[in-house]
């Protein structure tokens, strides 16, 4: 028998687990799945802006042939200006590393800093590639709780108790998946008050800074300190509609002097995979420097907008069935009633859901949190569509008995 490595044996990633081999096995068996498990905005008519495509097709002759492996200039510089409207202050073109998308910088940042033991605050529920890369790097995650009846902010008490010797890192999810809690400056400034009390790392995962509703704002932790480290994580795949570009960038920031041998080794890596991929590098450029579309989308009257308050007017609706509204992201995170439905296992209960009536969510467990009472839900699909689909779920909810 060849065995997997031991590195993977608490490496996990459930938005594509064994649920959705199970709803792709059933589309080989020709049913058609609603799919609300993963926030990938192409399948559902989101299309990037004609000028991102646009330019990505004029440079592909440019594209032949590695960058730099932090990217290409014109590319970072994008991003170092955008730091401005970010207000993160001393930022260089150095300071920035372009990647595969977010996640490739994610493990990146953790493989460069984690010995074994080392451990990583991540918030509960979290978005798991988090997770699964402190477990991959060696690391242990730590995870802090979020509160449901505080609008999913982070417990600060909680974190800062759970902080020992070993913890290098402060992760930080603002617009947060699954949620979709936008954290206030004051949280912010707390949370990177604990980081400097404590010399922590802070990693921000700043993904869908732009996907804000009801007015909110966001925060970038980095704005607050020179104190300490940062590591600032965004991207085209949500604000811009580009996921399948995977084209994402990562800002080193804050008390670079104290990281100088970190830094080598976040450098290392990104020389040893030569450089991400050239062609989405082009488009980063006319992204934060064009226009805006995202806002137009995340009005009231906009597309997400309306979709997103049908979904949580739908499913709020179902007996049984709570939900903090989410002021940013793509994603809802409803508590279900466990002893109404006798819910024991989060995991079967999607299972159920997937058979019963092809619909595909995925069970709050698979966000590391602590109990089997949440699942999380897309807000992608058109309205007509998500209409349908959580009427769907409340008639299967109407007789079901968990086991």
């Amino acid at each position: 028998m060849i065995e997997k490595s031991n590195r993977l044996l608490d490496v996990f990633y459930e938005i594509r687990g064994p649920i959705f081999e199970k709803a792709h096995e059933l589309e080989l068996q020709g049913y058609k799945i609603t799919r609300l498990n993963i926030g990938n905005p192409a399948p559902f008519g989101f299309d990037a802006p004609d000028e991102i495509i646009h330019d990505v097709i004029i440079n592909l002759r440019r594209a032949q042939g590695y960058t730099e492996s932090k990217g290409l200039f014109a590319a970072r510089k994008a991003v170092m200006h955008d730091c401005q409207r970010k207000q993160i202050p001393n930022v260089q073109i150095d300071d920035i590393y372009i990647g595969n998308g977010v996640s490739e910088l994610i493990l990146l940042s953790m493989q460069a800093l984690l010995n074994n033991g080392d451990e990583i605050l991540i918030p509960s529920p979290d978005y798991p590639l988090w997770t699964a890369s402190v477990n991959l790097s060696g690391g242990k995650a730590v995870h802090y709780l979020c509160d449901e009846q505080s609008d999913w902010y982070p417990d600060l008490e909680d974190l800062e108790k759970k902080i020992t010797s070993k913890t290098k890192g402060l992760v930080i999810i603002s617009p947060n998946n699954p949620t979709g809690a936008v954290y206030p400056k004051e949280v912010i400034q707390k949370m990177v008050e604990i980081a400097e009390r404590h010399n922590l790392i802070i990693f921000s995962d700043e993904i869908y800074d732009r996907i804000l509703y009801d007015g909110a704002e966001h925060f970038s932790p980095a704005s607050y300190s020179d104190d300490i480290l940062f590591l600032t994580f965004g991207g085209l795949s949500k604000n811009y509609r580009a996921a399948g570009f995977r084209a994402g960038w990562m800002i080193v920031s804050g008390a670079k002097s104290q990281a100088k041998s970190y830094i080598e080794g976040l450098n290392a890596l990104a020389s040893m995979r030569l450089c991400s991929n050239v062609p989405s590098q082009f488009a980063i450029q006319t992204a934060l420097g064009g226009y805006q579309s995202i806002n137009d989308l995340v009005l009231p009257t906009g597309r997400l907008g309306r979709q997103r308050d049908i979904c949580y007017e739908k499913l709020t609706q179902i007996p049984g069935i709570t939900c903090v509204k989410p002021k940013g992201a793509l994603y809802m995170f409803p508590k279900i009633d466990v002893d109404k439905y006798n819910i024991t296992s989060d995991q079967q209960f999607v299972y159920d859901l997937l058979v019963d009536q092809k619909i595909l969510v995925v069970q709050g467990t698979g966000f590391n949190w602590h109990k089997q009472d949440h699942f999380r839900v897309v807000f992608l699909p058109t309205a007509e569509e998500l209409t349908q689909t959580i009427d769907k779920i409340g008639v299967f909810l109407k007789d079901y008995k968990g086991n």
